[in-house]
Parts: structure tokens; C-alpha cells; sequence
């Protein structure tokens, strides 16, 4: 009986405690760990392509702009098919040919005739009216490119930078600056000569100064669209630009010159164009400004 005790002890924990510890840490083993769902992918595309949604199409604007003649001339279709009907109803129905005002038939009638006949004529006007198709024209003139030889590597290299964006950017084809009562630089299509030398017509400060188009935007400090430049009688004030220049964008330089910016579609610069061709204004004007600064200070220096 001893030794059936002692043997018993030898496999029981004589502090309960622990006996209870080993009963927990069984029991923890014996449940089952929880099972997470595994993650599933959404789209079935392959690796590398757009998974999120897709745009929808507008079938009708997708549509009309590939049958505008078929628009155009739909109510006239409308209004003859009205016509035909109610001259159809008034033959089967009985009715006498003779508009009868008492009639409530007649007046019904004359009602539908007159909305038929407002669709023939709106279809008629849309027929006649259709918009004129702009393109971009090759500007008639000679290529130039002058650049001040006084003026330091920065402020060239930021000229051309300006050159460059707007004519890889925007429609523009001619860039003249005006600044501190000089050109300094002429670059793209320009008008040709009247010396008829093959090159380009020069820019005169001068002169530009004086008329109004210059006057103008110094005063106002804003920038000037001239979406349709043919229609401006201010277009003799611009001769170095192309004959058939489109649009000009006229864009101060604070207070000291102007940008001169000609494209060649009408209405070709955007909204977007024109703002980000006023940040370049400022731009620009920044960096002129310091040079002449700087070089002010150098001749009070000198003096």
C-alpha cells in the first residue's frame, strides 16, 4: 500500500497549484486554433494591368458627333412625319378640309401643325449653321532666332527653357520679349523682311513702346488673348509677326517689357495655356529683373 503511494506521488504533483497549471496548459492545447480566412483577390486580371474601375461610355455623346448630318436634319424628318399624320388622320377620320374653330379636332390639329412646321424650320437652321473647322496653319514667313550677345548664360538659358516649353507645349510657332525698353530675344516664325533679304523682320522696341496694344497691357499689368487675331485692328502694331499668325497672347513682364506669343490655330491656346503662360511670366520676370538689377549696380560701380 506504501509503495503504491509513493509510486502515485511520483507521477501527481504534490502542490495543487501546479496540478492545476498542467490541467489549464492541456486543455489550451486540445483547442483549436482559430482559422482565418485567407484573402482573395478581387480581379482575375493578370499582374501589371489596371484593376480598378472601369469608365463608363456615354453611347449617345459617343454617337452624335459621328452622325451630325443625320441630327442636324432630324427634325425636319420629325416635322414632315407630323405633317403627313395629321393630314392622314383628317383624310380617314371624315373630318371636312376646312378648319372649323369650333372644332376642338381642328384646333388640335392646327396646334400640331404649327409645332410640325417649327421642326422643319429649326431642322433648316441647323442645316445651314454647322461650325467652321479650325486647324493649325504653317505660319508664312522666315525662321529667326536673336538673342541679346550681352546677356549672361543664366538668363539665356532661361529664355530658351521658356522658348522651348511653350512651342513643345501650346501652339505657339513666334516668341518676341520685350524688356527694359530692348528686344532680347526673337525666335520661330517671323514676318519676312521688306528688304527681301530672306530674313526675318526685326522687332522694334520703339515703336512697339508706343502703341496701344504695349500701353495697354503695362497698365493693366494682365494678360491678353487675342483668340482670333484678324479681327483686332491692333494686328498692324505686331509686323514681325507671320501674315497669317492665328492668336497672339500678349503677357507683361511686371512692369519693365512684354512677351509677344503668336500661335497658329485660332482659339488654339487653352485656358490652362494661358495660366501656365502667366506663371512663366512671372518666372521670367524674375530672373530679367535680377540681371538688370545686377547690372545696374555694376555701371553705378564703373561710374
Amino acid at each position: 500500500m506504501e509503495a503504491g503511494t509513493a509510486l502515485l506521488r511520483g507521477f501527481l504533483p504534490s502542490d495543487p497549484r501546479r496540478l492545476r497549471l498542467r490541467l489549464r496548459l492541456r486543455l489550451l492545447r486540445r483547442r483549436p486554433s482559430p482559422s482565418f480566412p485567407r484573402s482573395v483577390r478581387a480581379s482575375s486580371s493578370p499582374p501589371g494591368q489596371y484593376r480598378g474601375p472601369q469608365p463608363k461610355r456615354d453611347l449617345i455623346a459617343d454617337w452624335v458627333p459621328n452622325n451630325d448630318g443625320l441630327v442636324r436634319s432630324l427634325p425636319i424628318y420629325v416635322g414632315g412625319a407630323s405633317l403627313l399624320a395629321v393630314l392622314f388622320n383628317r383624310t380617314v377620320s371624315g373630318i371636312a378640309p376646312v378648319a372649323d374653330a369650333s372644332s376642338s379636332q381642328s384646333r388640335a390639329d392646327l396646334l400640331t401643325l404649327g409645332i410640325a412646321v417649327t421642326n422643319i424650320l429649326a431642322g433648316l437652321v441647323w442645316l445651314s449653321i454647322r461650325p467652321k473647322s479650325v486647324s493649325a496653319v504653317e505660319p508664312l514667313g522666315a525662321e529667326c532666332r536673336r538673342i541679346r550677345s550681352d546677356l549672361p548664360e543664366s538668363v539665356v538659358s532661361e529664355l530658351l527653357w521658356v522658348w522651348e516649353s511653350l512651342s513643345t507645349v501650346t501652339c505657339c510657332r513666334s516668341l518676341a520679349i520685350i524688356y527694359d525698353g530692348h528686344c532680347i530675344m526673337q525666335i520661330g516664325m517671323g514676318a519676312k523682311s521688306s528688304a527681301n533679304d530672306g530674313q526675318a523682320e526685326d522687332v522694334d522696341a520703339n515703336k512697339l513702346m508706343q502703341g496701344s496694344l504695349y500701353q495697354g497691357i503695362i497698365n493693366s499689368r494682365a494678360q491678353s488673348y487675342l483668340a482670333n487675331l484678324s479681327l483686332y485692328p491692333g494686328r498692324s502694331e505686331l509686323p514681325f509677326l507671320p501674315t497669317n499668325t492665328q492668336a497672339v497672347i500678349l503677357q507683361p513682364l511686371g512692369d519693365k517689357g512684354i512677351a509677344v506669343i503668336g500661335g497658329d490655330t485660332i482659339r488654339g491656346f487653352t485656358t490652362s495655356d494661358q495660366t501656365w503662360i502667366t506663371y512663366i511670366g512671372e518666372k521670367l520676370d524674375a530672373a530679367l529683373a535680377n540681371y538688370v538689377d545686377n547690372n545696374t549696380l555694376l555701371m553705378q560701380e564703373r561710374v
